[in-house]
């Protein structure tokens, strides 16, 4: 029987400023199948932002567990959450946190760089990372700067930085929060594409016409799951022009 992607259970993290306690998350429990497409929203802190960083590697609980592939990565050190996170999690943020003067291309392949698990030639990494630029309908921009690119073509090269490492999970942070509306469905028709194909996906939104583009929608409220549901009525993102549907 196949690993859940992500299992947690009872997980808290609670942060102290002074005499001052913050139950950022409260007894979270929750698990993710391999595939699932899940929204994870939320108000200004409602803990959805630490529970982001906790499932990313880039935090680790107060207490509790979190199993990322079969792995408990609760209390790994910094060094061992890194190397999951290269890894195991293609991160997709807001900001697409591209390097702004060098070429798609070369942004897509970078995680490469950082993997212990990566055995592959300059060769064959390039080739990779051309491969996720086709998948996102950017071949033929692989040359180009960040700067030469639109806002959606740049969160276009991120997500597919974020497949060159074959994630087990992509975890998008607001990806479409600097985007308009038809950018925006562009771009969650990639996401779409990439779920329709196997990929697990856990999307962090504040909006609540992207969280209808997913699977199934998780609510937190004061550090805790307030709802947990199906999407019913799920919303198919029109692909752009040219894109790969």
């Amino acid at each position: 029987m196949a690993h859940l992607v992500i299992e947690i259970e009872n997980l808290t993290r609670i942060y102290r400023m002074g005499e001052t306690e913050v139950r950022a998350l409260d007894g979270v429990t929750i698990a993710v199948e391999p595939g699932e497409f899940l929204a994870v929203m939320g108000p200004s802190g409602s803990g959805k932002s630490t529970f982001m960083n906790i499932v990313g590697c880039l935090d680790r609980p107060t207490s509790g567990r979190y199993v990322l592939e079969g792995v408990d990565v609760s209390s790994l050190g910094r060094d061992a959450r890194a190397e999951i996170r290269n890894d195991k999690i293609g991160f997709v943020f807001q900001n697409f946190n591209l390097l702004s003067r060098t070429s798609a291309l070369e942004n897509v392949e970078l995680p490469l760089l950082y993997s212990k698990k990566s055995k592959l030639t300059d060769e064959e990494s390039r080739a990779r990372a051309m491969t996720c630029l086709a998948h996102v309908g950017l071949k033929d921009r692989w040359d180009h700067s960040s700067a030469q690119l639109s806002g959606g073509q740049q969160q276009r090269v991120a997500i597919a930085r974020s497949l060159v490492n074959e994630p087990a999970i992509l975890l998008a942070d607001e990806p479409t929060g600097n985007l308009d509306s038809k950018t925006s469905e562009e771009v969650m028709a990639i996401f779409q594409s990439l779920n329709d194909e196997g990929k697990t996906v856990v999307l962090i939104t504040h909006e609540p016409d992207i969280a209808q583009f997913a699977r199934r929608v998780v609510q937190f409220r004061d550090g805790r799951i307030l709802t947990d549901v199906a999407v019913t009525d799920r919303r198919r993102a029109a692909p752009a022009a040219g894109a790969p549907a």
